[in-house]
Formats: C-alpha cells, sequence, structure tokens
C-alpha cells in the first residue's frame, strides 16, 4: 500500500513516496507548477507508475490552527485532485515541516543553493513520516483496545 505525500508550494510541489508496506517515506524529486493540467497529470502519472492507493496533501495550517491564505489555496488544489482521483485524498497538518527540513539540511551543512532544491522534497518526506507514524500508532492503539 503505497502512499505519496504532496508539500505543495507556489512553484513547485515536493513528493514523497512510501515504501509498499506504507513505514517509510522516501523523497522524490520535486514537480514544478505548472498549469493545473499539466501538474495534475504529472502527479497521475505517478500515482499509476507506483500504484499509489492514497494521497496526503500537506496543509500550511497556520500555529493558531486558523487556515491563511496559503492553506486556502491548498484546499482548493485538494479539491482539484479529489475531482480527478478515485482514492482517498488527506490533509495533513504541516506545521514546521519546512523550518525542520530547513534545519535538517543545515545540520548536513548544505549549500543555500542546494538547500532551495531539496527542501520542497525533504519537507514532503517529513508530511509523510509523520502522517504514517501516526497512522501506525493509531493502528496499535486500535488492536490494543481490541485485545
Amino acid at each position: 500500500m503505497r502512499v505519496l505525500a504532496l508539500d505543495v508550494g507556489e512553484k513547485n510541489i515536493g513528493l514523497a513516496l512510501s515504501d509498499k508496506l506504507g513505514w517509510t517515506a522516501q523523497g522524490l524529486p520535486s514537480l514544478k507548477r505548472e498549469s493545473k493540467d499539466k501538474t495534475i497529470c504529472a502527479i497521475a502519472d505517478i500515482v499509476r507508475e507506483n500504484a499509489v492507493c492514497e494521497i496526503v496533501v500537506g496543509m500550511p495550517i497556520n500555529m493558531d490552527g486558523s487556515l491563511g491564505k496559503k492553506a486556502k489555496e491548498v484546499a482548493l488544489f485538494l479539491e482539484d485532485l479529489k475531482k480527478e482521483f478515485s482514492l482517498p485524498i488527506k490533509a495533513w497538518d504541516e506545521r514546521l515541516t519546512t523550518v525542520q527540513a530547513e534545519k535538517l539540511l543545515l545540520q548536513q551543512d548544505v549549500s543555500r543553493k542546494k538547500r532551495k532544491r531539496k527542501i520542497d522534497r525533504l519537507a514532503a518526506q517529513l508530511i509523510l513520516q509523520n502522517y504514517l507514524d501516526a497512522k501506525a500508532e493509531s493502528q496499535d492503539v486500535q488492536k490494543d483496545h481490541a485485545e
């Protein structure tokens, strides 16, 4: 069961894909945002090529829990995806993932130029790993309650 994560930015969309068991997230090359149709077609190719059965879209919620301008734009994009795909598409709180990605890249002493190219991919990977971990934890809790 592969899950695809999207970190939707103004110019690029960071991508990450889970392994077949849904345990780990691996970053994919980012997509350059073009027209809505071209962008959705590129995502459809990734979904088809990787047998993706679920999509998680990072939702840039403000620290106070409100939805700002950027979150509203991502919500519209998410609705466009739901019209095109017949698989589960979920929003996932991505608060601080870009900050976390930036810190990780700084710790690795990645140059500013290379950080710009890698940050979307790493943010998508963090979104997906957080989602997978929360999903696994939820399944463990449900299993414990059933016993």
